[in-house]
């Protein structure tokens, strides 16, 4: 018999916490910065509704959901839309039911958009394809990975070498900091990703007091296995690219990846992630984990895709009251991508915004900025 309980991440004991890191460290699919509970409690540090759900079993924790419960009672993953990935963490060999579990916890579903399922607990829900994109060192090192990179895109490779020389040779020498602490560069990175969602008609997601205040926080983050980390790229005295992210121990995960618009036509996105990939050994990294979505360019980088899926898994008992719900937007979902799409941007508004009226704006300006989105041909949210 498994109970559940809900807890403030700030309560989380010594000996759960510990635990919930062990769990993830002992399954590879499991060990993004995302998905432990120092996330959680981070993000709790800003939002007052993150709850951390522990199902124990005789009095021993078994399993951890992190994520924020809404007046609804449907819980939305935690940090969203930030937890790129998010899971039910379990111990190995320990199944959990997914929709059991969300019962025990009180709850009439979860909403995800990239869950991590290792080990089969939704095993029963439909869920859509949204694979994530990481770039694994592995034992061969850096510089054998940047050589396979270049084989396998023999032509893309020819023009990052002379879109790389051309920035060098109009704006400056380039050059490459892979822990930079400069709180100018950061705000910098941060207002470039701004003025992209307002030109793109994205939704501002550092809008949100909550969103831009955590960003914030882990960017000083700098004790202890979970620090925030940006790297930055400049040529001559300019900034001209940056990701800022979280990393745990050898995993790095990539948020903010932003670009100065006067030198995006010069591949200094390129740039900056060929450069990160041969400095990740200065700072014991062995994962670069760029998330879900855009894979028109993340793809030639990547040697290893992420399973996850997008969906809504109901509670055991609660199935028949929301499944034709759901259905019905599945159905106008797969008639039009247009509808997908502002289906997925409305959703993305109220996973960020907290109030009646950043709702309201949001909504109104999706449809405004929706005429935006399909002509961008950019159909998945950028963070």
């Amino acid at each position: 018999m498994v109970s559940a309980e809900s807890i403030l991440p700030s309560d989380l004991t010594p000996s759960d916490r510990g635990a919930w890191r062990a769990y993830c460290a002992a399954t590879p699919l499991l060990r993004s910065p995302l998905l432990g509970p120092d996330f959680a409690q981070a993000v709790a540090r800003r939002r007052p509704d993150a709850r951390i759900w522990v199902f124990r079993r005789a009095g021993r924790a078994v399993g951890f959901l992190a994520c924020h419960q809404r007046p609804s009672g449907f819980a939305r993953p935690i940090g969203s839309p930030f937890s790129d990935y998010h899971a039910l963490i379990t111990e190995p060999g320990v199944r959990l039911e997914g929709r059991e579990a969300l019962a025990a916890a009180g709850l009439k579903g979860l909403r995800f958009s990239n869950l991590i399922d290792p080990y089969s607990s939704f095993d029963a829900v439909a869920q859509s394809a949204n694979d994530g994109y990481a770039m694994k060192l592995g034992p061969r090192g850096a510089q054998a990975y940047l050589e396979a990179i270049r084989t396998a895109n023999p032509k893309r490779a020819k023009n990052w070498r002379r879109l790389e020389n051309k920035l060098e040779r109009e704006v400056g020498r380039i050059a490459f900091l892979i822990d930079d602490r400069s709180p100018e560069a950061f705000e910098t990175l941060v207002r470039w990703k701004r003025e992209q969602h307002v030109r793109t008609g994205l939704h501002d997601v550092f809008g949100a007091p909550w969103s831009l205040g955590l960003m914030r926080d882990l960017f000083v983050q700098r004790q202890g296995p979970f620090q925030g980390l940006m790297m930055t790229l400049r040529a001559g005295d300019q900034l001209v690219a940056g990701h800022f992210g979280v990393r745990t121990n050898g995993h790095f995960h990539s948020w903010i990846s932003s670009i100065d618009p006067q030198t995006a036509a010069m591949g200094a996105g390129n740039t900056l992630l060929l450069h990160a990939v041969g400095n990740m050994p200065e700072i014991e990294l062995e994962t670069f984990d760029m998330g879900p979505g855009h894979g028109h360019y993340k793809e030639p980088f990547c040697t290893t895709r992420i399973a996850a899926g997008r969906g809504l898994a109901n509670a055991a008992g609660a199935a028949r009251v929301v499944q034709s719900a759901q259905q019905a937007l599945a159905l106008a979902a797969s008639r039009s991508s247009a509808v997908a799409r502002l289906m997925r941007r409305l959703d993305h508004i109220a996973a960020i915004e907290l109030s009646i009226g950043g709702r309201l704006l949001g909504v109104a300006q999706a449809f405004v900025g929706q005429s935006r989105r399909v002509r961008a041909g950019d159909a998945d949210v950028d963070v």
